[in-house]
């Protein structure tokens, strides 16, 4: 495994350290790319350094590519990514993980590849954290071993007996829109499409999937599938609206099923999901089971 800083700088040395320990607990032979702690600005160094370290790992090839941090930053470098490079480099069996920011390279991964990813933990904000969830590294070891085959949550009632299959996709809204109409945008037909954000009130979350439905990316999947939305502030204004307020309204104008609950977004304990593959939605009660 390498860790890489591809976004956002990693403010202190601590927390990656930690990480290392807690991986190389867990079994994984880990390495850190040589430039995963230098700073420019708000980010792991210019876009230069940050281009090239993640050439230098594709072209590495280790098991697990597993970003450092997320921030931003990854956008900034989209146009110049050798894409035929990071592909040749998951041909070769290496897992691209994080969240949040690695959403854009996850997606345009896809984008230009038809390559998958892993929607998983990263090394500070996880397993360099003061208190490790436990869920969150058992489910990311076994996805990174092959042991992992499905991962289940609860959900709300009313969708017992859904069986969906479609290609699963997504990560974080904001950066996912933010790719909307470029070349770096997915055309997924028939997909599952997960999303989470952080820091977003519920008016900007509804905003965003408005956006998706009125371009067409919604209505063009078997579902969606809502993550965490955390870290936001309530406004006076609100009245009473409320991310329940939001789903409610989304669900009146798309037939698309809307799931919630899923693990997985800025909150400690989160799933580890594949991006860019074949998956089998099941539901059974309220229990949502995603197979692959």
């Amino acid at each position: 495994m390498t860790i890489l800083s591809p976004a956002g700088v990693v403010a202190s040395a601590a927390p990656l350290r930690r990480a290392v320990k807690r991986l190389t607990a867990l079994g994984f032979e880990v390495s850190v790319d040589e430039s995963a702690l230098a700073k420019h600005q708000r980010f792991a160094g210019d876009d230069d350094l940050r281009l090239a370290a993640m050439h230098r790992v594709a072209r590495q090839a280790p098991s697990i590519a597993m970003a450092a941090r997320g921030g931003y930053g990854l956008t900034r470098l989209l146009d110049r990514i050798d894409w035929k490079l990071l592909a040749h480099s998951v041909e070769h069996g290496t897992r691209w993980v994080g969240y949040s920011d690695m959403t854009a390279l996850q997606l345009g991964l896809l984008a230009h590849a038809k390559a998958a990813s892993w929607a998983g933990p990263m090394a500070c904000g996880d397993f360099g954290a003061d208190v490790l969830d436990e869920v969150t590294p058992d489910c990311f070891s076994e996805a990174m071993t092959g042991e992992l085959e499905a991962v289940g949550f609860r959900t709300e009632a009313g969708f017992d007996g859904l069986e969906l299959k479609g290609t699963l996709w997504g990560g974080n809204l904001c950066v996912l829109n933010a790719l909307l109409g470029t070349p770096h945008f997915p055309k997924v037909k028939g997909g599952i499409l997960f999303v989470e954000d952080v820091n977003e009130h519920p008016y900007r979350i509804e905003r965003s999937l408005l956006q998706l439905h009125q371009a067409g990316v919604l209505g063009a999947q078997k579902a969606v599938v809502l993550g965490a939305f955390t870290e936001f502030r309530k406004s006076p204004l609100d009245r009473g609206y409320s991310l329940k307020s939001m789903v409610e309204h989304l669900r009146s104008v798309t037939k698309v099923p809307i799931l919630t609950g899923l693990p997985f977004g800025h909150v400690p304990t989160k799933l580890t999901l594949p991006v860019g593959r074949k998956v089998t939605l099941l539901v059974d009660g309220r229990n949502v089971l995603i197979g692959w």
